[in-house]
């Protein structure tokens, strides 16, 4: 028998090849859902974040004005302690508008707008109580040498102008002893000549409106109205007198007396009023030795109300000169004796307290009665005023 036949093995040395890849059909995979993409987080409002760095850097202002005050009523020269209560000028910043390079200085002080009590800031000073430290500030500075009060008023209350009026009064003949002079701007009227009648020197332009010397009080009665829709009142009073006046009063119940009362009063407060012109041009000539203008001998046929222009207030005695700021500046410096001065004013610092009154004030509820007429909202009925009417806005 012969052998199997045993399969043959090849002997080469080199590999043998590998067997063909055969490429694998892919499965068909089932498609899933993708994921939904989260929701992206609500964007935060920077407001807050304005707000608060606003409020930051005014505590920071507010804190560096008043460390650079304690500064400097330490260091002491300028600065003045507090001599009148609760209002003195130490408080106030001084700032320099115009650098002449020296040591002697003219303060500016203005008078704008309508004289009033009324409160300018949250701490309830006064028109007045701004005077009185700008004053008391310049009268306890060796360096200021004058003063130019700075008048664009059609005037205001009797009482107020009549403080101020003092208050210059005062400055001119006291410890300081230091001059004014009043430039008057485009309206220098009734109570706005009133405070001028005082100063050392008036200098007005030609066409600034001033005069109208005279005194007012008025009031609206609106006893017809009432009576149109059935309105009446009903009065309790302790004397016949105590509802003069009244805007709800039937004009033919108002008696002669009553009338005779209220004018008699106007005429005693008109009467001051001519006393502080004439006292005060009389003053001011003596001091100026007759250099100035004096009043003429009819001026008070002038102080009937009417309006002047600058230049006939130079005719008849009321005015010293005429010219704008510049002049005045310079007579200034001629009554003060100094040939050259730095002017500065002086200034309220900033209050970190009063940064909210930016956001606006409660009022008070109550019934308002809106009668269609324009009328200026300084004029107050009952009250008196060196004004003119026709001036307030």
């Amino acid at each position: 028998m012969q052998d199997p036949v045993q399969p043959e093995f090849a002997s080469s040395s080199q590999p043998s090849a590998p067997p063909p890849l055969v490429a694998a059909t892919p499965r068909a995979m089932p498609l899933l859902p993708s994921p939904a993409a989260p929701n992206p987080p609500p964007r935060r409002s920077n407001g807050w974040r304005i707000v608060a760095f606003l409020l930051v850097i005014a505590l920071g202002i507010s804190l560096l004005g008043n460390l650079i005050l304690s500064l400097g009523s330490i260091g002491g020269a300028s600065m003045v302690t507090q001599r009148h209560g609760r209002h003195s000028g130490d408080h106030l910043l001084e700032a320099v508008v115009e650098d002449n390079d020296t040591r002697d200085k003219i303060a500016i002080v203005s008078i704008d707008g309508v004289i009033s009590s009324q409160a300018l800031d949250p701490d309830g000073s006064t028109l007045v109580d701004l005077v009185h430290d700008q004053l008391d500030r310049a009268a306890h500075d060796k360096h200021v040498k004058a003063v130019i009060l700075k008048v664009d008023s059609p005037g205001g209350e009797v009482l107020a102008s009549d403080d101020i009026y003092r208050l210059l009064q005062e400055f001119q003949t006291g410890d300081s002893a230091k001059p004014v002079v009043a430039v008057m701007g485009n309206v220098a009227a009734s109570g706005g000549y009133y405070v001028s009648a005082p100063c050392r020197w008036i200098v007005a332009n030609e066409l600034t409106i001033t005069g109208s010397i005279g005194v007012i009080m008025q009031s609206y009665n609106w006893r017809g109205l009432m009576d149109k829709v059935g309105v009446r009142p009903l009065v309790f009073k302790s004397g016949k007198f105590k509802d003069m006046m009244s805007p709800d009063k039937r004009p033919e119940d108002e008696t002669v007396e009553e009338k005779a009362m209220i004018q008699d009063m106007i005429t005693e407060t008109f009467q001051r009023f001519k006393a502080v012109v004439a006292e005060g041009r009389n003053q001011a000539s003596q001091r100026n030795n007759d250099e100035g203008r004096p009043l003429a001998a009819d001026w008070e046929s002038m102080a009937d109300g009417r309006i002047l222009s600058g230049k006939t207030a130079y005719d008849k005695g009321f005015v010293d000169e005429l010219g704008g700021f510049d002049v005045a500046v310079e007579r200034a410096k001629k009554i003060a004796g100094i040939e050259e001065a730095n002017l500065v004013i002086y200034q309220m610092p900033f209050s970190f307290g009063n940064l909210f009154g930016l956001f606006g004030k409660a009022e008070s509820r109550g019934v308002r009665v809106d009668l269609g007429l324009d009328l200026p909202k300084a004029l107050q009925p009952g009250r008196l005023y060196y004004v003119a009417p026709s001036l307030v806005r």
